[in-house]
């Protein structure tokens, strides 16, 4: 088995969104809209390309990972710079193989060595903390609503990168879809059915779940 991890390319960027699609479909809410912020991504002033992976298996693209510029704003209004990642995904015929966490791993050593400070994501917690990733309440970084929820995690990319940050989380506004925007991206794609899965109220739950873990 042949494992390949690039930099995504124009030329992969309709093949890279149907994955994603692919990928998502169904996962969290009937149907998806990841592979449109896929798209849109790529135009923010937050994208960070040198950090955007797809991964091929024997010449195949079968996942790609995509990161973004974030940030926390401490109580005095000052900004710590992060960087996020997401959408990440592998298509589904190609899961437990392992592609996922080389995928992952390799992107976390790029912006170790490109000099990022660290990573905020949202995830579940079961697959993220293998990597290191810890909530955000560890640090005393909330959402905007004060909370600290176990979705959502940071890792610091060298010793002593968030001493002293304390915060509100802040990802990139361009991961923000529009609705009608998606409606008619979507008819770009293969039509779908959209179905209500029990992945999707597991999500709803998690989403909602508040970090009571003490630090």
């Amino acid at each position: 088995m042949s494992i390949i991890i690039r930099n995504e390319k124009s030329s992969d960027y309709r093949k890279t969104e149907e994955i994603t699609r692919e990928a998502f479909w169904n996962l969290y809410f009937p149907g998806c809209n990841e592979h449109l912020i896929v798209h849109n991504l790529r135009d923010s002033k937050d994208f960070i390309p040198e950090l955007t992976f797809v991964i091929e298996k024997d010449g195949e693209i079968v996942g790609s990972i995509f990161y973004s510029h974030s940030k926390v704003v401490k109580k005095n209004g000052e900004e710590f710079k992060t960087i996020s990642f997401g959408p990440v995904c592998i298509l589904p015929k190609y899961h437990r193989q392992g592609l996922g966490r080389q995928l992952i791993t390799h992107s976390i050593e790029k912006a170790k060595e490109l000099g990022f400070s660290a990573i905020l994501i949202g995830g579940y917690p079961h697959h993220y903390k293998p990597y290191g990733f810890e909530g955000s309440k560890k640090y005393n970084v909330s959402m905007a609503d004060g909370n600290f929820y176990t979705g959502i995690m940071m890792l610091p990319l060298f010793d002593g990168a968030l001493n002293g940050v304390s915060g509100i989380a802040c990802f990139s506004e361009d991961i923000e879809i529009d609705e009608m925007q998606l409606d008619e991206f979507d008819k770009l794609f293969e039509d779908k059915e959209k179905m209500e899965t029990q992945s999707q109220i597991d999500f709803a739950v998690a989403v909602c779940e508040v970090d009571t873990k003490v630090y």
